[in-house]
């Protein structure tokens, strides 16, 4: 289907953070005399948005607050607590593997599974979701295709979802690869972690000399392969979002101070509205169209602000224990439960959440972090516990209760089990431990 100009602004403005929107902003006034920047901000309550947003907004003449979440706050000290909530971050990953997607020779169904894949890694270039959760309507082959050239790009061994799948990924690219390499990775990792090598020769039936060429080998495949983008020189990121505890409740804030409030150019509102006075029928309709131009940008600036904020409001909604309580406290939570409770489609909250942050009492997190899948507990009190919430529950259970020991991974998930009410298996801790760079208790 092909996208309408109107659709294709409205896509793009909804995937901008702030300092992007502003610079996008800016340009778009410069070239359409008819939008202007109004010096004053005022802050919307979330009554008023709960009921602009119910009510529906009229941008024929000018426009509407981008819209706060908050009680009425100094604007000086809001600006203050933004400034002083910025953070340096490398180039990002998902904007160097677009960069390459997009200008690979296939087709664009396969470009568009592409994006949903690169949109979905974390920093260490693993899946945050399943890749069935936001694949579904596409055809299997086409999906396979999309993951297997996104693995291919620089860095290789992303859209896996550890770092042995990684590792595999990268060795099967590679034809010179040692023979009985992907084997060793899939079947004997653990004990080659361990040194047994003559176990490994033994149980494939090669010398221990190529066991030893083959850990060689696999030394220089990067296991983490989005992390290299965390060491390279640093930009600065300012939060689109702020979220706060105050006088125990929960402040969501929009970063209104980079996002300037636009309306209609009141000479070009007086032209049009004389406009049968005026007989240059030319000049007419230049204003006319420059206008609408202005009053359909206007629309999507507004639409981009509530439909972050929405989706703010939601996560807030699933995640309350996160921002009374902390990092530990992360519930499962997927694209489809926030699609589902802003009434909007999983690929708008997608574009909305991308390389978009929110400033929080417990540090700076981009709005994907919010979104984890589920492991079972055995209580009562709670049905899930999120993958992210547990990896940091195994590192505390190792830095307070492995400390003088060495806490196997079976212990841990032992603890976890009877302790915590956490169901994890041995295999899974191990993963997570491997993911938070938490040598094994054989090498502790």
């Amino acid at each position: 289907m092909k996208l309408s100009p109107q659709m294709y602004q409205t896509i793009q403005l909804l995937a901008l953070p702030a300092l992007e929107l502003k610079i996008k902003i800016d340009e778009e006034v410069e070239k359409n005399p008819a939008l202007e920047v109004v010096e004053q901000n005022s802050n919307l309550s979330l009554d008023d948005f709960s009921k602009k947003s119910s009510d529906g907004d009229d941008y024929s003449e000018e426009s509407s607050d981008p819209g706060v979440l908050s009680q009425a706050d100094n604007n000086n000290d809001s600006k203050r607590m933004f400034i002083e909530g910025a953070l340096s971050r490398p180039p990002s990953l998902q904007d160097y593997l677009l960069e390459q997607l997009l200008v690979q020779p296939v087709k664009k169904t396969i470009l568009e599974i592409g994006k949903l894949l690169i949109q979905n890694l974390n920093e260490d270039g693993f899946n945050i979701e399943k890749i069935e959760t936001f694949t579904k309507g596409y055809l299997p082959k086409d999906i396979n295709k999309a993951i297997s050239l996104v693995r291919v790009l620089d860095p290789q061994g992303t859209s896996t979802d550890n770092f042995k799948e990684s590792l595999i990924a990268q060795a099967k690219i590679n034809n010179s690869r040692p023979p009985h390499t992907v084997e060793i990775i899939e079947n004997y990792f653990e004990l080659l972690e361990k040194g047994k090598y003559k176990e490994i020769a033994k149980k494939i039936n090669i010398s221990e000399r190529k066991v030893m060429k083959i850990l060689d080998y696999i030394k220089t495949l990067n296991p983490f392969p989005g992390r290299q983008f965390s060491t390279e020189t640093t930009i600065y990121v300012i939060p689109d979002l702020m979220i706060t505890i105050l006088n125990n409740e929960i402040i969501i804030k929009l970063n209104e101070e980079e996002i300037p409030v636009l309306s209609i150019n009141q000479e070009f509102s007086d032209l049009y509205k004389n406009r049968k006075k005026i007989a240059d029928k030319n000049a007419v309709q230049f204003v006319n169209s420059k206008i609408k131009e202005a009053e359909l940008f206007i629309s999507n600036v507004n639409l981009r602000n509530q439909t972050l904020l929405k989706t703010a409001e939601a996560i807030v909604h699933f995640q309350k224990e996160f921002f009374i309580k902390g990092p530990k406290f992360l519930a499962p939570l997927t694209l489809r439960d926030i699609s589902e409770q802003v009434g909007v489609h999983e690929t708008t909250i997608s574009r909305i959440s991308n390389k978009k942050y929110v400033q929080t009492d417990w540090g700076i997190y981009e709005i994907k972090y919010f979104f984890s899948t589920s492991l079972s507990r055995t209580d009562s009190r709670e049905n899930m516990v999120s993958r992210v919430s547990a990896k940091h529950i195994i590192k505390e259970i190792i830095e307070e209760k492995g400390k003088g020991k060495h806490l196997s991974d079976q212990s841990i998930a032992d603890f976890l089990k009877e302790k915590k009410g956490i169901k994890i298996a041995r295999r899974t801790i191990a993963k997570y431990r491997k993911e938070l760079d938490i040598a094994s208790s054989y090498e502790r």
